[in-house]
C-alpha cells in the first residue's frame, strides 16, 4: 500500500523536504552521544550540498545547525560547534504588525502619491523637493491618463497638488512644466491571415 504524505507527520521546516526531516528523526534515535554529533555533521552536510550557501559559508552553517535543532523539536542532544537556539516560550509571540487601512482620499493616484506629496510638502524649498515635485506631478499626470485618456490639464495637477498638501505647495506651468504623454493603443492580438 502506497503512502501518501497527508498521512505522515507534518514537517517542520518544509523547504528542507522529507528526506532531512528523515534524517534528523534518524539522528534522535541513535542512543551514543559521538554517533548522534556524527550524524547530525553528515546531516548539515548534506543540507548544504542540496542547498548552497550564496552568502558567507559559516553564517549559513550556523543557521543549518540551528535549523536541525528546530526540525528535532529541540530534543537534539549533540555537540554543535555554535550555541544551541533556545526553544521560545508560548508566551513569545512578536508583536503585531500595524497595517495602515485608511483609505487614500484619492484613490485614483493612491497611497504612496498621497504620501509623497506630504514628504515634499514638509521639504524646505530648494532643488531637490523641485526635482520631486516634478516626478510627483508627472506621476500624477498618468495616472490621471490611465482612468482619462481623453486628455488632463495640467491646472487639474496642480490643484491637486495644493488640495492634497493642504495648501502649502503652490506651484504653476512656469515653475512646475509636466511632460506631455501620448496614449499608446495597445497592440492587436489577432493574428493576420496570409493571402493566396
Amino acid at each position: 500500500m502506497l503512502t501518501y504524505n497527508n498521512h505522515l507527520k507534518k514537517l517542520v521546516l518544509p523547504e528542507y523536504g522529507r528526506n532531512i526531516q528523515n534524517m534528523v528523526d534518524r539522528c534522535l534515535e541513535i542512543e551514543d552521544r559521538e554517533q548522534r554529533t556524527a550524524a547530525a555533521a553528515t546531516t548539515v552536510a548534506a543540507m548544504m550540498r542540496i542547498f548552497p550557501p550564496t552568502g558567507p559559508a559559516e553564517e549559513y552553517r550556523r543557521k543549518l545547525w540551528d535549523h536541525i535543532i528546530i526540525m528535532s523539536d529541540y530534543r537534539l542532544d549533540v555537540d554543535t560547534p555554535y550555541d544551541m537556539p533556545q526553544k521560545p516560550g508560548d508566551d513569545e509571540r512578536p508583536d503585531a504588525l500595524y497595517y495602515n487601512t485608511d483609505p487614500a482620499r484619492r484613490r485614483h493616484y493612491g497611497r504612496l502619491v498621497e504620501l509623497t506629496v506630504a514628504a515634499a510638502a514638509d521639504m524646505p524649498p530648494g532643488e531637490e523637493r523641485d526635482e520631486l515635485l516634478s516626478l510627483v506631478g508627472n506621476q500624477m499626470k498618468k495616472l490621471l491618463l490611465s482612468i482619462n485618456p481623453e486628455g488632463v490639464e495640467n491646472e487639474r495637477v496642480y490643484r491637486d497638488l495644493y488640495e492634497m498638501s493642504d495648501g502649502r505647495i503652490r506651484v504653476d506651468a512656469a515653475s512646475l512644466p509636466l511632460h506631455e504623454f501620448n496614449i499608446v493603443a495597445p497592440p492587436t492580438t489577432k493574428k493576420k491571415r496570409k493571402r493566396k
